[in-house]
């Protein structure tokens, strides 16, 4: 069966609930604190809770924070290609939540900065995995050593990439490199705008796919209203089950899981996409970046 690889940063959330933020130069009153492996971890964990094989290639430290990423693993399965890194920890982001499920973030990186492409090789990907790239590892120094990666891939392996909001921002032959090899791509509608330049929703798939490899698959998460599924000339809408949130911390990145996992188990992307907005949909009425459901949960609430 493939696997669900992954390359990109695993940092622990330090979830911050506020009624609201300060202004600048002000103060405000955290209600809750909480700590969360989140990250790529949020994506790994959905995918190994559909049921598929998850591996994490990232760097990641020896302190408290790697222990937390480690241990949240772990715990669902997913395994660590790479060692990891003596004397430096993993870093974090703080995540600001307001009342209207509103996130604001502050990161401070660590261990996770320290790849390399021959640590990320020991993912040892094989034909039919599915290798997913975060756009804000196209940052120095994880950018040259991911794009040797990248290059290296063998036939065969599928490159996702999730570009979120720095990509749209990056040189023209940079954003060509990336994707010249990507066969999925999967973003919010505020970044598929971002990079194809088109304002109308509907004409983003259309505009992203004629950048990308032969037959690849575009897939634009609109919120509520569920996502666009473009793939061989023709667009699908698939709708959302719209659900009142109470954190929306990762639920992009279960989204990603869920889609790639059930890709992996055999399913067309149009029926991915129906699991992965109803993951999406359970995730957001949980707190923290771990929220993914199970396949048994995704089943009855489709029931």
């Amino acid at each position: 069966m493939p696997r669900v690889l992954h390359t990109a940063q695993a940092l622990v959330d330090v979830i911050v609930e506020v009624d609201a933020l300060p202004p600048r130069g002000g103060n405000a009153n955290a209600r809750s604190e909480h700590r969360y492996a989140g990250g790529a971890v949020t994506t790994l964990v959905a995918a190994a809770r559909t049921g598929v094989d998850a591996v994490h290639g990232g760097a990641h430290g020896t302190g408290p924070y790697g222990d937390l990423i480690r241990a949240a693993l772990a715990e669902d399965g997913v395994l660590l290609s790479d060692a990891p890194r003596e004397g430096v920890d993993s870093g974090y982001c703080v995540v600001m939540l307001e009342p209207s499920a509103e996130r604001t973030f502050l990161t401070v990186y660590g261990a996770e900065r320290q790849v390399t492409a021959s640590s990320l090789a020991t993912l040892d990907p094989q034909a039919g995995d599915l290798v997913c790239v975060s756009g804000y590892s196209l940052f120095a120094p994880t950018r040259d050593p991911l794009l040797e990666f990248l290059e290296a891939l063998p036939e065969g392996v599928d490159l996702v990439l999730d570009p979120g909001a720095p990509f749209a921002e990056f040189d023209r032959d940079l954003q060509e490199r990336v994707l010249a090899r990507t066969t999925v791509w999967t973003s919010n509608a505020d970044e598929a705008r971002a990079v194809s330049g088109v304002d109308d929703l509907e004409d983003t798939p259309l505009a992203i796919r004629r950048r990308l490899a032969d037959r690849a698959v575009v897939v634009v998460r609109d919120g509520e209203r569920g996502c666009l599924v473009f793939h061989h000339g023709r667009g699908t809408h698939i709708p959302a089950f719209p659900q009142t949130p109470v954190d929306t911390n990762g639920a992009g990145d279960t989204h990603t899981g869920v889609l790639l996992a059930e890709r992996a188990l055999g399913a067309d992307w149009e029926s991915a996409a129906t699991r992965a907005n109803a993951a999406a949909a359970i995730a957001v009425t949980r707190r923290g970046p771990r929220s993914a459901p199970r396949r048994d949960e995704v089943d009855a609430f489709l029931a």
